[in-house]
């Protein structure tokens, strides 16, 4: 009889199958199914009797049963739960319908299946085609199992996200698409992982691998980044974005990954942490690890690995760009849920990934995964990167005098509680913050927290250098005689004057004069002063416990020209007090982008045309040119829409209008982005029900 005819003809059951394994929104024809769990399959063409078939399902470059890349299986009359394995469903004259079931910790990709008869013994295998393996967060045999539905729909299946940003004082948010479901992003997504470093210097070795969740997070942490493997984004924290993109220009994951394959894999210009972080969020998301993108306000850069941050003023008090270590107003990175089964169950749950390049790990620019219970523990000594996170959130500062001539340091204070603030990421099924601070660490200035703090220290071997809580220094020893803060008396937004308050109070039962010397920079976000908008110095004589208020004004002709597209200025007050010692007044300040509207003009329904229209009004005195509009969402449109809009004179209201014609069901959001000469990235989101 020997080989059948024709060559078998496959029935994948993309449909059905993709119900089952909720993987129905990927666009691809192919299928795409997750681990441990059975998927149906018919084939004809084959004219043995079903007994006699053996299934082959391979993959990566070297297929072998010890790397677990290949699997050999028979029909069974029951699903195997620890290997692949192959049950009888029907058969026809001509046609056998088969479950095959994976095992739970199989390694991920893309397989060949072949079918096999042994009846004959000469018969060559003939292929069935190809099918993509994922992570499976709803079986609880996978390393990511997720017990909670409602958090698989979240950090697995939802499109899309809110960031959080800004400063402690004062957060702001915009939504991002992460369209991991999105044409050709999977494919992305596994190309990602054959063009890493791992997989260049032994390919067989890193596919094995692929069945971890947490070496894979590793992987990708490093290869999100462009550092040292030609990875997706590029960085950059200069404040000139020629030749690219600005990071905050950017309003979903899809448009990243898409001009990264069409430029030949060349890396995409230019992300920082929150693009860094959100193309993470998606590429994780569409292999099957639940992630979510997580803020940290007041974040620390630890560049020496002593739990300490360094700040430097000099005698005008300006921030100075002296050492390595820096505070950022906010920094995103992921954390994906799975199990630790290299330190065991109490530090399984969230882990911490972190695609920003800020400190090289093993190398390479790669952080994490970090089991967010041991940062929170202070168990700094177990894998991956934990001392730099635990930093991140819980660092010492330490203010500085520094005198570039004489390069003579003088610490003006310390504070244990400003680093790690407000912890921030969307509630599941809401669009809402919710704080996950206290899963980071004990209350900030309990004894819990320092305990935690010097436990830390010890176990990286810091416990006897200089401890900044101890009493010891002769700096420290001496209290201020007076305190000092920035109020906010007026709106915090792009386009209207600044308007603050410095409030000085005397601590003192005795006159006090001070010389202050005021000034404001335009900084990055992650605190780096780019420019300097102002200055001013006064002098005043404060009476015993008295508080005055001094009112401070920059304009908006001031600060417009200085401003970055991170809309962030410090402004810093260094009062030199007469015999006593200095204190430093810091502030700061993140400025809102006037408001733009979205408006949908009509019921959204599945294939029929609907008009959005949004609205911006010029807030200022001055014309706004080069103005674009930016538009996108999953499963309302495909691709991006970009229009071009006319100049808008002072107090202009342009009303920009185009269609949308949705073709998904359910809950959906569009994503606006509007750029001119003035404002740059202003965003919106608004939500869509689309009905049938």
């Amino acid at each position: 009889m020997g080989q059948a005819a024709t060559q078998p003809s496959t029935d994948w059951h993309v449909k059905e199958n993709g119900r089952e394994h909720h993987t129905s929104k990927f666009s691809s024809k192919e299928l795409v199914v997750r681990r441990g769990q059975a998927f149906v399959i018919t084939f004809n063409g084959i004219e043995q009797p079903e007994q006699t078939l053996t299934f082959i399902a391979e993959t990566g470059p070297k297929p072998s049963k010890q790397a677990k890349t290949l699997a050999t299986f028979g029909i069974s009359s029951t699903a195997s739960k620890e290997s692949w394995s192959a049950v009888l469903q029907s058969t026809s004259s001509n046609s056998v319908s088969v479950s095959i079931s994976s095992p739970p910790n199989a390694v991920i990709g893309r397989y060949k299946l072949s079918v096999q008869s042994t009846s004959t013994g000469s018969s060559s295998p003939e292929a069935l085609g190809t099918f993509v393996l994922l992570f499976n967060p709803w079986s609880s045999g996978d390393d990511v199992f997720m017990p909670n539905k409602a958090e698989c729909e979240e950090y697995v299946l939802e499109e899309f996200g809110i960031i959080f940003a800004g400063n402690s004082y004062h957060i702001n948010s915009f939504g991002w698409n992460y369209g991991q479901f999105q044409a050709d992003i999977l494919n992305i997504c596994l190309a990602m992982l054959d063009r890493s470093l791992n997989y260049r210097q032994d390919p067989a070795t890193d596919v094995s691998h692929r069945h971890d969740p947490k070496y894979l997070g590793r992987v990708l942490s490093a290869m999100v980044n462009a550092n040292d493997d030609q990875g997706v984004v590029r960085g950059n924290w200069s404040g000139n974005y020629e030749g690219g993109k600005s990071p905050s220009s950017w309003t979903g994951s899809g448009e990243i990954l898409q001009n990264w394959k069409q430029s030949g894999f060349k890396p995409v210009r230019y992300g920082q942490c929150w693009v860094f972080a959100a193309v993470l969020t998606t590429v994780l998301r569409c292999l099957g690890i639940p992630t979510r993108t997580v803020t940290n306000f007041s974040s620390a850069h630890d560049a020496d690995g002593n739990l300490r941050v360094d700040e430097f003023y000099d005698a005008s008090g300006n921030h100075l760009n002296e050492g390595a270590d820096s505070v950022w107003n906010f920094h995103v990175w992921n954390e994906s849920w799975f199990s630790r089964s290299d330190l065991g169950p109490s530090y399984s749950g969230w882990q911490i990934l972190d695609a920003t390049p800020q400190e090289e790990s093993g190398g390479i620019y790669q952080c994490g995964p970090a089991s967010r219970n041991a940062v929170k523990e202070g168990d700094v000594d177990l894998d991956y990167d934990c001392p730099f996170v635990f930093a991140e959130v819980n660092a010492d500062c330490m203010y500085w005098n520094y005198d570039p001539a004489t390069r003579k340091k003088t610490l003006l204070f310390n504070k244990s509680t400003v680093i790690g603030q407000l912890i921030s990421t969307k509630a599941v099924g809401r669009d809402d913050r919710i704080d996950i601070t206290s899963d980071y660490k004990y209350e900030e200035g309990s004894k819990k927290e320092r305990d935690t703090f010097k436990k830390a220290r010890k176990k990286l071997g810091l416990e006897d250098k200089f401890d900044p809580t101890a009493p010891t220094p002769k700096e420290i020893e001496q209290k201020p005689d007076i305190s000092g803060r920035f109020k906010m008396a007026g709106p915090l937004e792009v386009g209207k004057d600044l308007d603050l308050i410095l409030v000085l109070t005397n601590l003192q039962s005795e006159v006090k004069s001070v010389n202050v010397n005021m000034t404001a920079w335009s900084t990055m976000y992650t605190r780096k002063p780019v420019r300097e908008i102002w200055k001013d110095s006064l002098s005043v004589s404060l009476s015993p416990e008295e508080e005055k208020h001094f009112p401070i004004k920059i304009s908006y002709a001031e600060y417009q020209q200085q401003l970055t597209t991170d809309n962030a200025i410090e402004v810093t007050a260094l009062c030199n007090v007469e015999g006593g010692i200095q204190v430093l007044v810091q502030r700061h300040i993140a400025l809102d982008n006037p408001a733009i509207e979205i408006q949908v003009l009509g019921e959204a329904k599945v294939n029929k045309e609907v008009d959005v229209e949004v609205v911006f009004t010029n807030p200022i005195d001055i014309e706004v040119k080069d103005c674009v509009l930016q538009v996108e969402g999953s499963d309302l449109l495909r691709g991006i829409l970009k229009i071009e809009v006319p100049p808008l004179k002072a107090r202009e209201i342009s009303s920009m209008k185009f269609k949308l014609t949705p073709f998904e069901t359910g809950s959906k959001h569009l994503l606006v982005n509007f750029s001119c000469d003035k404002f740059a990235d202003i965003k919106a989101f608004k939500t869509v029900k689309v009905i049938d």
